[in-house]
């Protein structure tokens, strides 16, 4: 049995739809990341899941029973927002231990789940400062602390490191993993940073307008998008894409007419694209400078040297940008042509409805 099941959801305010019939089923321990790009209803569906917005249609289901007319406190849920939310004149201690002490529960229990929380967050030498004496992440850890003691059944963080620096963000993140692993409680985050997603989750939902783009582990996403959408989402820098016509598909190759770029034959044991307009998909990562596989001249615009490797920013003849990453240090300059290709079974293909051929 899944321990939080979506039926059917919906969410509209007024006449705008915002979650359009949602079905997602989530097991016991699974770190799920909602992801996707402001607007596309996450932050509103983690929100109907914690039960601080109303459920327009479908159901929801935590540990198989119905709880779209309980309370947020009677779901078994705790919830970490973007903003620490904490109580400036209290002390650690008295901010984890404030879902307790509005429970009721006697103090020695309260000691000692203060303490557990603590020790797991490595906060037991901070528990008699106050917010403002803290860095900004262990105020974050403050507040997950203060979800901990709650023994949820599953946590929602909603875009809980926005507000860190970047050097942060990544530590913090190596934390939540690891608070995952210890606690081994069912988790969902909601990011619009696709590279979030990537390292922390078990399983990525991918949003797009209010709908499910595609549901799969990390590398699932990256190797094989079901659309144009998850494509161009999923990956950093994202996919190039070029528009192409096919011209023959007699279920061994493809071959599609790129206009300016020439023809290129992919080996695609599909006969239905034929005659269709199709996008071509390549990963910029996937680039290699030599004349192996299919071959595209283009000038740089932009060339970002990084160290560990280094990216090229183009526009081809056909008007579409092309970025390529190379590792390392190549004798890359701007206004200086260079010849990059690609060996072909690496490249996508989306059809004219931007749905994946493979």
């Amino acid at each position: 049995m899944s321990q939080l099941s979506l039926k059917r959801l919906e969410k509209s305010f007024n006449e705008a739809r915002i979650i359009k019939g949602i079905d997602l089923d989530v097991s016991e321990g699974e770190f799920v990341v909602f992801v996707g790009p402001s607007g596309c209803g996450k932050s509103t569906l983690l929100r109907m899941i914690a039960g601080l917005e109303d459920v327009t249609a479908g159901e929801i289901e935590i540990g198989g029973k119905t709880v779209n007319d309980l309370p947020p406190v009677q779901r078994g849920i705790a919830m970490v927002f973007q903003s620490y939310a904490l109580y400036p004149h209290m002390s650690v201690y008295e901010n984890i231990a404030f879902p307790l002490r509005v429970e009721k529960l006697p103090q020695a229990e309260v000691d000692a789940r203060v303490g557990a929380a603590a020790k797991v967050l490595q906060l037991e030498s901070r528990l008699q400062h106050r917010p403002g004496q803290l860095s900004g992440g262990q105020r974050q850890r403050v507040a997950i602390g203060r979800a901990i003691v709650r023994q949820p059944k599953i946590f929602l963080f909603d875009e809980p490191l926005s507000n860190l620096d970047a050097a942060l963000r990544s530590e913090m993140r190596i934390e939540l993993m690891e608070l995952h692993k210890r606690l081994g409680s069912t988790m969902i985050y909601v990011t619009h940073d696709q590279v979030e997603a990537m390292t922390m989750a078990d399983k990525i939902v991918v949003l797009d307008a209010g709908t499910i783009a595609q549901v799969g582990s990390p590398l699932d996403l990256y190797h094989r998008p079901d659309n144009l959408f998850v494509a161009g989402f999923i990956g950093s820098p994202k996919m190039n894409f070029i528009n192409g016509r096919v011209k023959s598909a007699d279920g061994t190759t493809v071959t599609i007419d790129l206009g300016s770029l020439g023809t290129i034959a992919l080996p695609r044991a599909i006969t239905e694209v034929a005659g269709q307009d199709v996008t071509l998909g390549i990963r910029p990562e996937h680039m290699r400078l030599d004349d192996g596989g299919f071959v595209i001249e283009t000038t740089p615009n932009i060339v970002e040297q990084l160290g560990i490797h280094t990216i090229t920013y183009s526009t081809l003849s056909s008007g579409e940008p092309f970025i390529g990453l190379f590792e390392g240090n190549p004798d890359l300059v701007e206004s200086k042509s260079v010849r990059m290709g690609f060996a072909l079974e690496q490249a996508h293909l989306f059809d004219a409805r931007g749905l994946a051929v493979y």
